[in-house]
């Protein structure tokens, strides 16, 4: 009997050892699963981005700037008429430049002859009206102007003022000039100007004395050298 109870004894024990073996093989269930998470998903859409050529602007480095323009000015008592000049500035920087200045045009009867006839206030030399001066600007908005999808030009907005001298009507009369403009730059030595200024002085040529403001109206083409 007791040989009997040994030999199951040893029967269980060793068919214990043998499933504890086995077990020992097979991989741990949670294991895997951690594994299995920690692999990065695989990435169904490829990014296409579309890469654009981008040209640096060609810009002059030079810092002088002249030009001519043609416009229209209105003088005050004699009419509206055609006016033409030229134009010499200094770039110090990308801000500040200054400008010298002369234009000159004819001016008209005023009302006062046409109506009543009377002689004449100026001879042809006196009518010519001609003006010089020396400004200061400054480029308030620089920036760039989008005229297609693929084309810019650098651009500016400026403001601008200054002092010289007016010969009209046998005078030399002291001027004040302040104004704004818009400056294009077409490629890398020519720009495209528009140019809004008055030119105030005071005079007595009607025999009253007072300020006679004098507006201008110009298009500009200048290059850098």
């Amino acid at each position: 009997m007791e040989n009997r109870f040994r030999v199951l004894f040893l029967s269980a024990a060793l068919s214990m050892a043998v499933l504890m073996s086995g077990c020992s093989s097979i991989p741990f269930f949670g294991k895997k699963a951690d594994t299995e998470v920690a692999e990065a998903p695989e990435q169904v859409i490829e990014p296409e981005v579309e890469r654009r050529t981008i040209k640096k602007p060609k810009i002059d480095t030079e810092d002088f700037e002249i030009g001519a323009y043609a416009g229209v000015m209105s003088v005050e008592d004699f009419g509206v008429n055609t006016v033409v000049g030229a134009t010499l500035a200094y770039h110090f920087s990308e801000a500040l430049f200054v400008e010298a200045t002369y234009g000159q045009t004819d001016t008209e009867e005023t009302s006062f002859e046409l109506l009543s006839g009377a002689a004449e206030l100026l001879t042809e030399d006196e009518r010519q009206f001609s003006y010089y001066n020396a400004s200061v600007g400054w480029n308030i908005f620089p920036g760039e102007t989008f005229v297609t999808r693929n084309r810019t030009f650098n651009q500016s907005f400026y403001i601008i003022g200054g002092l010289g001298s007016t010969e009209f009507g046998g005078d030399d009369l002291f001027t004040i000039n302040i104004g704004a403009g818009y400056r294009l730059l077409i490629n890398d030595i020519f720009a495209l100007r528009l140019d809004f200024r008055d030119h105030a002085f005071d005079s007595d040529l009607l025999g009253e004395a007072k300020t006679a403001h004098n507006l201008v109206g110009r298009l500009g083409f200048t290059f850098f050298f």
